[in-house]
């Protein structure tokens, strides 16, 4: 472990604000190796001969959440001897990318040239790709997953482009290359993309026997109540831990066609409140999309539930059951204990079993499963 990313790593060690853990110096090294090689690069810049700056091999990380990847990453990317350099959630970016993309197709000769310094051509892509590289050398994803065919579909297009601008990449991920993407629609499309992948980075498992982020939730209450001032600050505090500094920069889910919106969202944390969740017209599809997506769910103002709010109750189940099942971790401010949700009248009975698994949803054995 040499060098700045390497020194900062021993220093962080150190002084106790990380945990050694074997597993993460493969990481550590490769992305020392990435810092040398962008070192002795130089800052990229075009010859006279017009030919583009050559990108370095990345590092994709991957391995199960709360490992130190993002950590990792991050102590990098603040080292990295380069300017024009980019740290973002990979489905931040995405939407960016969908941004641009809408708005070439959208857009006459003079927005196009405005927004992108040139306007001719049907294909977004190119211009696309020209724009980002522009902005930034050196791209760190966060959270890379691929869960959406329009985004399968663009991928590998996109970064064929990217590489070939001279961008290199650095990449978290809660799965290897050959997963991403699983089962998805039309595949087949996709997998020349894992190729490249395979072929412009160094792909590193992180999967130490520690998971960070449960050591937090390990030592916290996962379900507040009554909700009141104490444990209102009790849930935000554990929320600005979770973070860990990290800016919320929501999501955007497409199930069945629409599009749900969640704006407190980073990664795999989501916040959310229960009327947002339960009071609307959302069903079992939504809540399975949401489990997928996110590892840990902070839901706050669950309220005391009555036969009058026997359809939000109904969500709130088939919410619970599609968590309780993807083992996801759910931290609630509520306005009283889940045996006191849903005590009696119309509809309690079948809250008995939400009831249940909400009290082993707060166990430390749950709070310590392990999440791919």
């Amino acid at each position: 472990m040499t060098g700045p990313v390497g020194n900062g790593y021993a220093a962080l060690v150190a002084a106790g604000e990380v945990k050694p853990d074997p597993a993460q110096a493969p990481a550590v090294d490769a992305l020392a190796r990435l810092e040398a090689d962008l070192d002795g690069a130089g800052e990229p810049g075009f010859s006279l001969f017009g030919r583009k700056p050559k990108g370095q091999k990345g590092v994709y990380l991957w391995g199960p959440v709360g490992r130190g990847k993002s950590m990792l990453m991050d102590l990098f990317f603040d080292s990295a001897p380069i300017d024009k350099k980019r740290r973002i959630h990979f489905h931040g970016f995405m939407a960016e990318v969908h941004g641009h993309i809408d708005a070439w197709r959208k857009g006459d000769a003079a927005e196009r040239k405005a927004r992108f310094g040139q306007h001719r051509g049907d294909d977004p892509i190119a211009p696309t790709a020209d724009l980002i590289a522009a902005q930034a050398r050196l791209l760190c994803f966060d959270e890379l997953q691929v869960t959406d065919i329009a985004d399968a579909m663009i991928l590998g297009r996109l970064f064929e482009a990217l590489f070939a601008q001279g961008v290199t990449l650095v990449a978290t991920s809660n799965r290897p290359p050959d997963d991403l993407y699983k089962d998805g629609l039309n595949r087949q499309l996709f997998v020349p993309f894992i190729a490249m992948l395979k072929d412009r980075m160094d792909v590193v498992a992180v999967r130490g026997p520690v998971d960070f982020r449960l050591d937090r939730l390990r030592a916290a209450r996962t379900w507040l109540a009554p909700n009141d001032k104490t444990t209102a600050a009790e849930f935000d505090a554990l929320w600005a831990d979770m973070l860990d500094g990290a800016e919320e920069t929501g999501a955007t889910l497409e199930v069945l066609g629409r599009k749900m919106r969640l704006p407190r969202a980073v990664g795999g944390l989501l916040r959310a409140s229960f009327a947002s969740l339960c009071q609307q017209a959302l069903g079992p599809q939504d809540y399975l999309a949401v489990a997928a997506r996110f590892h840990t769910v902070f839901l706050e103002d669950v309220p005391l539930l009555t036969p009058e709010r026997r359809d939000a109750a109904k969500r709130f189940n088939t919410l619970i059951d599609s968590l309780y099942e993807a083992d996801a971790k759910l931290v609630a401010l509520a306005d009283g204990e889940p045996d006191a949700l849903y005590p009696a009248g119309d509809g309690s009975f079948e809250f008995e079993r939400t009831v249940s698994r909400l009290q082993e949803m707060r166990s430390a054995d749950y709070v310590a499963k392990v999440r791919d």
